[in-house]
């Protein structure tokens, strides 16, 4: 077998004989089982509330950009993980959302409740943000503080 040789930019190519890399088709089924494998149970562990019950997570520059613009609305036990993140918008949506602006540790920073369609909100010390349906934050009490956990579901 022969060593890998540098393609360049820091690349190396596999070694002749090894295959053909994997192509459109074989990255578009990882992609789509890592998408449909990581929801997230969100709990507010300071007042032992559950947050969400299936959050998605918005980890690649593509899903940050998209967010919730897609969305027609937000149902109770869902929301939007955005990571990393210390602003958002809500500029071209068609319903508003609580906003969490989490640190590295996920402990809430600052809250922007029933955010409306057209507004922008930032937390420039944040490390991520969590969206929630409109309503959330009042009925589980979350307040600038607390301590979430996120728990991966399948």
């Amino acid at each position: 077998m022969q060593p890998a040789k540098p393609v360049g930019r820091g690349r190396v190519a596999p070694p002749a004989g090894s295959g053909p890399p994997p192509g459109p088709a074989a990255t578009a089924s990882r992609d789509l089982c890592y998408n449909v494998l990581l929801k997230l149970r969100i709990r507010n562990l300071t007042r032992d509330k559950l947050l969400a019950t299936e959050a998605e997570v918005a980890d690649t520059s593509k899903k940050r950009r998209t967010g919730l613009l897609k969305r027609e609305s937000l149902p109770q036990g869902e929301g939007l993980w955005i990571t990393p993140c210390e602003a958002i918008h809500t500029i071209g949506m068609k319903f508003p959302i609580d906003v969490l602006f989490l640190s590295r540790t996920k402990k809430v920073l600052k809250i922007k409740e029933r955010m409306p369609p057209g507004r922008i909100a930032v937390c420039l010390w944040a490390h991520s943000v969590l969206e929630l349906p409109a309503g959330t934050v009042a009925a589980t009490g979350t307040a600038v503080g607390d301590q979430l956990e996120f728990e991966k579901v399948i």
